[in-house]
């Protein structure tokens, strides 16, 4: 059997979805017979402070956890510094693992981790596959930040295409992904998209079975959610300019559970003029999943037009997986509002116009009826596409080195 290392910052039982997903990953290839060991910070995701513990063995993998600062994720500097230390701590780490034909597996968490891996895995002869949940530099530069377009970026990404050319496959989430990185230099050949999946543990739950929405106290009353990351990515000033310009209508709640940088404005916001029908909870656990997706009736997925291509919310699967239709903000043509369209799944609100906002989503409420239906249908796709043995079954034909087996195509993906 081909001894498997993985490397993200983040490992089980983090909620981070990079975590769950490099977890599930993980256990299914030990269970396959595997030796797996995963790297990771010494860190969580929802609390720099907590110190999980330096070694384990989860579902059958051995999780090495490496010293770094835990600064956190709240300011600039702090967040270098961390990506800093795991950068050594994980070049380090990594030299000392692998053996010759060893798989090496990196996600982008911190971002730019194949440069070092490349060079890792050159030095002991293994075998470098990337999973890229998003594009770096290009995702910096198409949300302002200028020195990601400037001669850094450049420099930055012509060393990223340099990694990713020396890969034996380079994995990303949907083929927009996929035809970026092609027009980046990277050949066909080494590009396989393979989708995120959701929790295993994520089902349906009727509102009048579901204990964490009897708590609530929501009732009859129609619920908006969000959950997970409220980031630069997701346009938080516009979810918070739809919140606030919807809160008072009759009988709607909002129920926001997560965190991110733009939850704590919002959160501000909502305490300063005192809106009760507006509810924050924290990342919940993994076992409760299916409770919190499932409160909902309508679970709002944004992301900013200008990250076309460089990323796909992985929220998008857990709420297909829990029943429940999407209320969409973002790029009315974009990949995400095709699938949603051609499935028939949920909604597009126009992010370009704000003032027809409370009129549709008026219009969208109304038909509770045409609601559950969406939400069936979004359960049945999800099951027929996103499985997660679907996913896991395409990584296993991957990293047995049949590249083609594994690629998911845009068809596939919409029949």
């Amino acid at each position: 059997m081909t001894r498997i290392l993985l490397v993200n910052r983040f490992a089980p039982p983090d909620p981070s979805p990079t975590a769950r997903l490099l977890g599930d990953l993980a256990a299914h290839l030990a269970a396959a017979g595997h030796p797996v060991t995963v790297l990771a910070g010494r860190l969580r995701y929802d609390d720099p402070k907590a110190r999980p513990a330096a070694t384990e063995i989860r579902r059958g993998v051995r999780i090495r956890r490496l010293p770094t600062t835990r600064f956190g994720r709240r300011r600039l500097l702090g967040r270098a510094a961390d990506y800093a230390s795991f950068y050594a701590a994980a070049f380090v780490a990594m030299l000392t693992e692998l053996r010759p034909s060893d798989v090496l597996v990196v996600k982008t968490d911190p971002p730019l981790l194949c440069l070092s891996a490349a060079l890792a895995a050159r030095l002991r002869a293994a075998r470098l596959v990337t999973w890229n949940q998003d594009l770096f530099p290009e995702a910096a530069e198409a949300l302002g930040l200028r020195w990601a377009g400037g001669p850094i970026g450049r420099a930055l990404r012509r060393l990223r295409n340099r990694a990713l050319c020396r890969a034996e496959s380079n994995v990303v989430l949907s083929p927009a992904m996929a035809r970026h990185l092609e027009a980046e230099g990277i050949p066909r050949e080494r590009l396989a998209v393979i989708p995120n999946w959701p929790d295993e543990a994520v089902r349906p739950l009727p509102a009048t079975a579901n204990p964490l929405r009897r708590r609530l106290g929501f009732g009859e009353d129609r619920v908006i959610g969000y959950s997970g990351n409220l980031g630069r990515a997701h346009l938080a000033d516009a979810v918070t300019r739809l919140v606030l310009d919807t809160a008072e209508l009759p009988g709607l709640r909002w129920l926001f559970t997560g965190g991110g940088a733009g939850m704590e404005p919002l959160r501000r916001e909502v305490e300063r003029r005192r809106l009760a029908n507006v509810t924050f909870l924290p990342y919940q656990p993994r076992e409760r999943l299916a409770e919190s997706l499932s409160v909902p009736d309508l679970h709002l997925v944004s992301q900013d037009p200008a990250c076309e291509g460089l990323l796909l919310p992985s929220k998008l699967y857990g709420v297909m997986a829990a029943g429940r239709p999407v209320l969409f903000l973002g790029a009315k043509e974009g990949e995400i509002a095709r699938y949603i369209r051609r499935w028939g799944i949920g909604c597009c609100l126009d992010v370009a116009r704000p003032e027809s906002w409370r009129a549709e989503l008026q219009r969208i409420l109304r038909d509770r009826g045409e609601l559950a239906r969406m939400g069936e249908r979004a359960h049945r796709i999800c099951a027929h596409r996103f499985a997660p043995e679907h996913a896991l079954a395409r990584w296993e034909e991957l990293l047995a080195g049949r590249p083609a087996a594994a690629r998911t195509t845009e068809a596939e993906l919409v029949a």
